[in-house]
């Protein structure tokens, strides 16, 4: 089995975990405790940015399954030469607060430009669908990734709230977004989806039941003071995803 292959028995298994260092983290030090906690935990997969340097330094120290994320074709596909499993067009979420928006047409674009640039190689390809655009846009642009041959949509909650909101209900509201997002790209194409933004442990099973086959899980982890509280957190994931587990063949 390739690496890679982990991530995508988990994600037929509809328990798939993607731990997101993040695609702005450039912070060497935060990225190898955050990849330190997925792999301990036995997340089933880590998401780190593409900076060259950091690629290198964290292919070298883990055998697990690597996403990098990107809006850049270029830097995705030069992350493949430095031994990336997966790229992640997207992310978009934290380059909105930079004043940046990405449109369906802006999105297929880019795939298509890194599709050009990648060639013959087999590559796992994910692709963000904007929270910012309408249901209705982020349906099509998904079916339109879905003939493309992409391998898996992931979705966003781009929101904010003026409203202070505290405990479960703050967590609840980050997520409600993603979480109907889900529900409405799940009813609508068969590509796998994964739910990220405001992903939590207390948030995760309201993706799953969504009909999420994956989680992709960010600030709950890597804003963490220390290791210990990140593997903790990460293996709380984890478990939540097992429950989800759906029994199928083992890829071979």
């Amino acid at each position: 089995m390739s690496r890679i292959d982990l991530f995508k028995q988990h994600l037929c298994e509809k328990r798939a975990v993607k731990i997101i260092a993040g695609i702005d983290n450039f912070d060497i030090e935060n990225v190898k405790k955050v990849v330190s906690a997925a792999e301990k935990s036995g997340a089933s997969a880590v998401d780190i940015c593409a900076k060259e340097e950091i690629v290198s330094e964290i292919r070298a120290m883990t055998d697990m399954p690597i996403f990098v994320s990107s809006v850049v074709p270029s830097e995705l596909v030069r992350a493949v030469e430095l031994g990336a499993d997966a790229i992640e067009l997207g992310n978009f979420d934290v380059l909105y607060k930079t004043g940046k928006s990405f449109s369906a047409s802006e999105v297929l674009h880019l795939v298509q430009e890194t599709r050009t640039m990648l060639g013959n190689r087999d590559v796992f390809f994910s692709v963000t669908v904007p929270g910012e655009i309408s249901t209705s846009e982020q349906i099509e642009l998904a079916q339109k990734l879905e003939e493309m041959g992409i391998d898996l949509i992931q979705t966003e909650g781009h929101y904010s709230s003026d409203v202070k909101l505290t405990g479960a209900r703050a967590l609840m509201d980050r997520a409600e977004l993603t979480i109907s997002n889900t529900i409405e790209l799940c009813r609508n194409v068969e590509v796998p989806v994964m739910t990220a933004t405001g992903i939590n442990p207390t948030t995760a099973p309201f993706a799953f039941a969504a009909g999420a086959s994956a989680i992709g899980c960010g600030s709950c982890v890597n804003k963490l003071s220390s290791e210990i509280a990140m593997i903790a957190t990460a293996s709380a994931l984890v478990e939540i995803s097992k429950r989800n587990s759906v029994r199928v063949p083992e890829l071979v």
